[in-house]
């Protein structure tokens, strides 16, 4: 029988940068695209709910699950590279690419130490003062213009990350998804043209429990926050629902770096699914070369160039953003994770992303548009003709 040969590795799906992408959504909804769901185009009042974590190959699988998210009009955007809450995040507020807003990353290399852009912490520390977060990412947010109001968890406001990505926004914090409505009812009432709001429960229980039963209670919930956003909408209003990545299962799969891989490596940054290896000068091809040899059938293996080239950040980034990269790209379209003994906290995660493949870089973009509320009859007259 005539052997088949070394199976391929899977093609990387990048973003599309010139069409449906986070980094073009909220230009969307001022200037609709043929892309942008029917229910959205022309609407005076939007409410644009990002649900952290909701990946669109995972909603197609549990569709019954979920019958308001399924009944949605859209389909599948694309995110960013890394698929990572801290970049896209980004680029869905700025309107850019991560080669262009700098945020390139969950841990990011700064001067040879690395920054958490979340927790926004070096070596466990508050970083606002050494690392000035509208000094790291200085473009404006959403839009530029007018304050657009912002409905997110109480406890963000006042982080180094919320300051980088949302700049001089309107913040109004919620405690429970409950009051996510309450704040998103208020602002509509108010006459807010677009709302930005924002809900991480489903990435919370991914990272925490995996793709399990809990993360399909935690999505039956999420659908019923969307229900009720749905029933706030009157004429003239739309609701659009996105997601900033989606999820890999990868449990207790980790591939631990050693050997001659690591023999030119000083520094390693990024996350588990995309795990940058900083070099020691003159030994990229080396280590690059040695990792392509040991993790080329479970990831696509680049060197900082090649990622640029290929396009994955969406251009040439300038020498300061350019320095925050690794020089060598280790990322798995498998499902596991490249370990980073220094980042004790990822080692606990069940769900993942942060790589290329379809699952983590396919999400949703649906919309649902407002109705005349149905007219109610009087007191004693009835309504039968």
């Amino acid at each position: 029988m005539k052997g088949t040969g070394p199976r391929a590795n899977p093609v990387p799906v990048l973003p599309s940068f010139d069409g449906a992408c986070l980094t073009n959504l909220i230009g969307a909804l001022r200037d609709p695209p043929d892309w942008l769901p029917a229910p959205a185009v022309g609407a005076r009042q939007v409410v644009l709910l990002l649900l952290d974590g909701l990946g669109w190959e995972q909603l197609q699988e549990r569709r019954h699950l979920a019958p308001v998210l399924a009944s949605g009009a859209g389909g599948p955007a694309t995110s960013v590279v890394p698929s990572t809450t801290a970049v896209a995040l980004t680029s869905l507020t700025t309107g850019l690419p991560p080669a262009v807003h700098g945020v390139v990353g969950y841990r990011v290399n700064v001067e040879g130490e690395v920054l958490n852009v979340l927790t926004w912490q070096v070596a466990g520390r508050d970083a606002r003062r050494r690392v000035p977060p509208r000094r790291f990412q200085p473009y404006p947010t959403l839009g530029g213009g007018s304050p657009v109001p912002v409905v997110t968890r109480a406890e963000y406001a006042s982080t180094g990350f919320s300051a980088a990505h949302l700049a001089d926004v309107e913040l109004h914090g919620w405690s429970t998804a409950s009051g996510l409505v309450v704040e998103v009812r208020r602002l509509l009432e108010a006459g807010a043209p677009l709302i930005y709001a924002y809900y991480d429960g489903i990435d919370r229980v991914s990272h925490a429990r995996g793709l399990g039963e809990h993360y399909e209670a935690e999505l039956r919930a999420a659908d019923r926050l969307v229900a009720d956003l749905c029933g706030l909408l009157g004429p003239g209003t739309a609701l659009v629902v996105t997601a900033d990545h989606g999820q890999v299962h990868v449990g207790s799969t980790i591939e631990v770096l050693d050997g001659e891989v690591m023999d030119g490596v000083v520094l390693l940054s990024g996350e588990g699914r995309f795990r940058w290896l900083h070099t020691r000068q003159g030994a990229t091809e080396d280590v690059a070369a040695a990792a392509a040899e040991r993790y080329g059938g479970m990831a696509w293996v680049r060197t900082r160039q090649e990622v640029i080239d290929q396009g994955w950040l969406g251009g040439e980034p300038v020498p300061q953003v350019a320095d925050r990269l690794g020089d060598v790209a280790l990322v798995p379209f498998t499902a596991t994770a490249f370990l980073d003994p220094a980042d004790t906290g990822e080692q606990r995660l069940v769900g993942r992303h942060g790589s290329l493949t379809p699952a983590e870089m396919l999400v949703p973009l649906l919309a649902w548009a407002g109705r005349a509320a149905a007219r109610r009859p009087r007191p004693g007259v009835s309504e039968r003709r």
